[in-house]
């Protein structure tokens, strides 16, 4: 099968370099400096599970892109969906598949009522990769696993999916086929929205977090809170989500930040409306108390 790489970022260059390190054919979508530093030297991945390569993996502009895909991984921020909508359309066979990667919760059904008549299934990474520079891509850390899977009442055979699997988990990709993707993507944006709203609140790398104390405790709250919204939306929240979530952190490297922070740290735009007010907005819909959340919020009230 033949791979397009929406959004060649931390998450979506370590997707494409670990496929191509196993002899994918691959594609990547990127742009500006970042996409002409690859087309000149190659993506240049750093790498705690890989080490270290330059891999000539064609790149153009979502514009650019001339030709059909059996695989779309969408790993463009949660802001930029509607951009690639277009892309996803022309890119797109009676067969393919879409698979959204992305931090924010309920993308795939998103991007399904944009493009009627595609297939899009939905998906989570947990990784931490980020831009380390023009062309570069850093991977940290022993965690690169992937969960995808369809919603009820897409359409995707078993055969498709585990091909899928396959090619991930040759190329390195701890890949699991998802039987209820809402509950794991869900779980996902409790975590996600914890570990970025707490590292970005008291500007502190996860080694912090790692640490008995405030940090620790504002992190333990954010997801114990995110957890009984959860389970008032009906999904079928593990009991232990809390301790879940911190255990992920806890193996997380010491060093690293969630991607919401580095942008803000940069004053870049940042995915603090998916991760914070909407679920801050969900929760004051269906009556979850969330003194945590309230408290971090006030601090980023100006950017909203």
């Amino acid at each position: 099968m033949n791979y397009l790489i929406a959004g060649t970022g931390g998450v979506g260059g370590s997707i494409a370099a670990f496929l191509a390190l196993a002899g994918k054919d691959v594609t990547c979508i990127a742009r500006g400096e970042h996409l002409a530093a690859i087309r000149e030297h190659g993506l240049q991945l750093h790498s705690d599970l890989k080490g270290e390569h330059t891999l000539h993996i064609p790149a153009c502009t979502a514009e650019e892109y001339q030709g059909k895909a059996d695989v779309i991984f969408v790993c463009v921020k949660g802001y930029s969906i509607d951009s690639i909508t277009d892309l996803i359309r022309r890119a797109a066979k009676p067969e393919t598949v879409v698979i959204p990667i992305l931090n924010v919760y309920g993308t795939g059904p998103r991007i399904q009522r944009l493009v009627p008549g595609v297939t899009v299934l939905d998906g989570c990474i947990y990784i931490v990769g980020f831009v380390s520079g023009k062309g570069e891509i850093t991977q940290m850390g022993k965690i690169f696993r992937l969960v995808y899977g369809a919603h009820k009442g897409t359409p995707v055979s078993r055969e498709t999916l585990e091909a899928v699997q396959h090619d991930l988990q040759e190329s390195g990709i701890k890949a699991e086929i998802s039987e209820d993707i809402n509950r794991d993507t869900f779980v996902k944006w409790s975590f996600i929205s914890a570990m970025a709203v707490t590292g970005a609140y008291y500007g502190v790398p996860m080694g912090e977090v790692q640490k008995p104390g405030e940090v620790r405790d504002t992190f333990t709250g954010l997801s114990r809170e995110s957890a009984e919204l959860g389970r008032r939306l009906g999904i079928d929240i593990p009991a232990d989500l809390v301790e879940y979530n911190l255990k992920v952190i806890d193996s997380l490297d010491p060093h690293s930040t969630a991607s919401m922070q580095k942008d803000m740290a940069r004053g870049h735009e940042s995915e603090v409306q998916g991760l914070l007010f909407d679920l801050i907005d969900a929760a004051e819909a269906h009556g979850v108390d969330i003194p945590t959340y309230r408290m971090v919020a006030q601090k980023f009230i100006i950017i909203k």
